[in-house]
């Protein structure tokens, strides 16, 4: 019986190094793609769905013809699969973010948008590595061809474990995505000449440097693509999400995954810059005892950070899951913690199924157009916030959604959902019309309802620090939720509610700066409109 043959990392043939390398480099590019596609397509389902399924069928397809071409099997063969590999992700590096970007307008179904882009991006490098396991197990000398099979793929899944971890853990947290690509790059083309030494020919010591040089330039130039309006100041890769910092003329506007998330006056960092932040102030004329105010969602810090300042009396806690996100909000946009101001870097809904703490006001934030966490949207998230305010508490969420139309299905979902556990459920549009825009939704334990009428009348009597005539005009109470779920954690479809949201204009508008609490028609000037796919980047929303 012939012996199972082992496989000791400190002594690896050169087919098993070949192996080993190809799957530490398929799985680190499977994971670079999800972090090159987001800013453009988002991180659904959908998107992620793609990036796997492409990197199956390309590593599939690499297997069926390197099969084929298994007997003509070389060293020199393996050299030239490395070789071509590095060329191809130098070419990601450099034009893959402006190829994005050409390609996000295609008029596809959202939920394949992405897939034309990942199958050009990433099938071909993926597909050439396909090639490396039967090469190997031909070139691996065994006579026993179900060992020398078994035997290369387990090799393979094991740098495929390592590529995992490695590019998880420690390239993305550490790396920009075109380091992460040179690293890869380099990894393959020092494989290439490993495996050619120690007669390396002078052409594939030519194409080694010639390749190493375009990774290295490549690398340098950042990438060829259309920046946002504005100076970057600051740019990071985060374990979450990509980070960007960008100035435009006296307005500082942090981007997460492309998506402009908040925004500081620079001159006046209370100044309410994006007009929708003004509606947290509507939770003060629905409650006169609001002390205790905590935000699931960090970005800028834009409500806790006017919260503290515009009322003594509250003290503000703030849980925000990506510690990249507080460490720039410190350094940017000016936050400190204080006895009035915490800072929890941790999970949203961990925080509360762990904390003692009751408070007034509950505000969600966590949510942008293309990645709402599920897990915050269900009944079961809507009942442990109620189990965390005090009586006559208010739970405020941020929404980006439509409020009528096809494009509404996620914000009256979520109605629905809110409205299973609190007795009065409230809604502000921000933009009054149809089209995405952010939708403030209020939630109340107080069985009483509050019209309109009532809300206008208490904005007139009580001293809140800003006028908010214009934010109530736009006051909803009763919505259609009959055709969409009631959101479980069992069942909380968000991609396919966010859908139809996809090609739709989102509207941001801009607070008036020489007046915040000018009218909605005196603001019109200051609106800024742009057609988005889910998470596509865009420049407008950073306009002064």
């Amino acid at each position: 019986m012939a012996s199972s043959p082992s496989f000791s990392p400190l002594k690896m043939t050169r087919p098993e190094l070949a192996v080993f390398v190809s799957g530490v480099t398929s799985m680190g590019l499977e994971i670079l793609a999800g972090r090159m596609i987001a800013p453009e397509f988002g991180s659904s389902i959908y998107t992620w769905g793609s990036i796997i399924g492409v990197f199956l069928a390309a590593l599939s397809l690499g297997y069926h013809r390197g099969g084929q071409q298994a007997t003509q099997a070389s060293n020199d063969s393996l050299v030239r699969v490395f070789i071509a590999t590095a060329t191809y992700i130098a070419g990601v590096i450099l034009f893959g973010d402006l190829f994005l970007q050409s390609m996000a307008g295609l008029p596809l179904p959202s939920r394949f948008a992405s897939l034309p882009a990942i199958i050009l991006l990433f099938g071909p490098p993926t597909y050439l590595l396909g090639y490396i396991s039967p090469y190997a197990a031909e070139l691996s000398g065994r006579s026993d061809v179900g060992a020398a099979s078994g035997h290369v793929y387990a090799v393979g899944t094991v740098g495929s474990i390592v590529g995992a971890f490695a590019t998880t853990f420690v390239l993305i947290p550490s790396l920009s995505v075109p380091q992460i690509g040179l690293v890869l790059g380099v990894i393959s083309v020092g494989t290439a000449v490993h495996l050619a030494r120690p007669n390396i020919s002078r052409q594939e010591a030519y194409w080694s440097i010639a390749v190493s040089l375009f990774l290295v330039v490549a690398t340098v130039s950042g990438g060829v693509g259309l920046d946002s309006a504005g100076t970057t100041v600051y740019h990071t890769q985060t374990a979450y999400q990509e980070l960007r910092v960008v100035d435009a003329g006296d307005t500082r506007t942090l981007y997460l995954d492309g998506q402009p998330h908040s925004a500081m006056d620079l001159d006046d960092p209370t100044r309410h810059v994006f007009d929708y932040t003004t509606y947290f102030h509507v939770p003060f004329l629905l409650s006169d005892d609001i002390d205790r105010v905590l935000f699931v969602g960090g970005g800028g810090f834009t409500g806790p950070r006017v919260f503290t300042e515009m009322y003594p009396n509250v003290t503000v806690d703030v849980v925000e899951i990506d510690p990249e996100v507080v460490a720039v909000s410190k350094q940017y946009f000016g936050v400190e913690e204080s006895d009035r101001l915490n800072i929890y870097t941790m999970d949203g809904r961990q925080y509360l199924r762990e904390t003692n703490q009751t408070y007034d006001l509950i505000v969600l934030d966590a949510y942008r157009k293309d990645k709402v966490p599920f897990e915050l949207t269900t009944v079961e998230f809507m009942r442990l916030t109620s189990e965390r305010l005090d009586e006559d508490g208010i739970l405020f969420a941020n929404v980006i959604s439509a409020p009528s139309g096809p494009a509404s299905q996620f914000y009256r979902a979520e109605y629905k959902t809110m409205n299973a556990v609190y007795p009065q459920v409230y809604s502000f549009p921000t933009a009054g019309s149809v089209v995405v825009q952010n939708i403030e939704v209020v939630a109340t334990k107080e069985s009483t309802l509050v019209t309109r009428d009532e809300l206008q009348m208490r904005n007139q009597q009580r001293d809140i620090g800003i006028d908010l005539a214009a934010e109530v005009s736009s006051y909803r109470n009763s919505e259609p939720t009959d055709d969409v779920p009631l959101l479980r954690d069992d069942r909380a479809p968000v991609d396919s509610l966010l859908d139809p949201m996809v090609g739709q204009r989102y509207v941001i508008q801009k607070t008036n700066e020489s007046d915040e609490n000018a009218t909605a028609e005196d603001n019109s000037s200051a609106m800024r409109v742009t057609t988005l796919r889910l998470g596509e980047q865009t420049a407008a929303a950073a306009l002064p």
